[in-house]
């Protein structure tokens, strides 16, 4: 249990730092961060916020995170995002100060009195990434349950599909945090990056591939291997808000470097979405180098990071 719960801290810190190092410079295109790129934490900029403030991504992921720690319960977490868009909980600074389209008609349809599984939007236009933002949790919940093999469980998917459901239906938004999840688990176990991102392709053949539900999407996957994604040019990157383009690109920048600060850097000055881009990729990265690589001078502004590290610490069993 000492090792996980050093990985919880571990991804938690480092999605956190990544969304938080993106806010500033959130929507800004990838020309514009050429001339000017982000070397450090931030103040200010895109959404006028203090250095070190982090955004939804983090917010949704420590609902989620609140929420598992006494067990599964979709309403739960639904009520919990709920009240981080009415009453600001769990936010830097007391009050929301951005959210996903997808995400806020989800949240609507919940408060309507839709149930919490028929909420998110199914639509091909619906898969945004914020489900993808927010669902490092469930590998965590998993291997607290189930242990290593936590991916071998045939519950495994079925949580993580219906996290996404809550906002993102859509198969894409579902496959695409199934992926992720997969190479989550594979790190935490010890794989390499390379062999990780490799398995999570043999995941999306033998497992996505033989489900009717999700085989006309499988495509949309292609580019899911490690010495391919290496090898493509900045320029093939697309760091929008779709689920696949974001996936893409923070695997792209954890594949193309070596550590976390690098990796970090590398994802917000690729514009656009950056706070996403970067705080996808940081959770992985996190896990990967470890929350005692991420720079002092970034930790050192992230908001409620104290507050942070206690949920982390609760999430397990005394």
């Amino acid at each position: 249990m000492e090792l996980l719960y050093k990985q919880i801290q571990d991804g938690i810190l480092g999605l956190a730092v990544g969304d938080a190092l993106g806010v500033p410079v959130e929507f800004l295109p990838r020309r514009k961060l050429r001339w000017s790129p982000v070397v450090e934490m931030r103040a200010y900029g895109t959404h006028n916020q203090p250095a070190g403030t982090w955004s939804d991504d983090t917010s949704m992921t420590l609902c989620t995170l609140k929420s598992l720690t006494k067990g599964v319960d979709y309403d739960d977490i639904m009520n919990r995002f709920c009240r981080w868009v009415d009453d600001g909980y769990m936010t830097a600074y007391g009050k929301l100060f951005d959210i996903g389209r997808t995400t806020l008609y989800a949240l609507r349809l919940y408060r309507s009195g839709t149930p919490a599984l028929q909420c998110g939007g199914t639509d091909v236009r619906d898969n945004g990434n914020g489900s993808l933002m927010r669902i490092l949790p469930a590998i965590f919940y998993l291997r607290r349950e189930y242990g290593a093999t936590c991916m071998d469980n045939p519950e495994a998917f079925e949580l993580i599909h219906n996290l996404s459901r809550l906002t993102h239906g859509h198969a894409i938004s579902q496959i695409a945090c199934g992926l992720y999840c997969c190479i989550a688990n594979d790190l935490m176990n010890g794989a390499t990056l390379q062999d990780a991102i490799d398995s999570a392709a043999l995941v999306l053949k033998n497992w996505y591939g033989l489900r009717e539900e999700f085989v006309p999407w499988i495509s949309e996957f292609d580019f899911l291997n490690a010495e391919t994604l290496a090898a493509l040019p900045e320029e093939a990157i697309k760091s929008s808000g779709y689920v696949v383009d974001t996936l893409q690109a923070a695997l792209w920048c954890l594949i193309t470097n070596r550590s976390y600060h690098d990796c970090m850097l590398k994802a917000v000055n690729l514009g656009y979405d950056t706070d996403t881009v970067a705080a996808v990729a940081g959770g992985v990265a996190g896990i990967l180098y470890g929350a005692e690589s991420i720079p002092e001078d970034w930790l050192y502004v992230l908001a409620k990071k104290e507050e942070i590290i206690r949920l982390c610490e609760n999430f397990l069993p005394a």
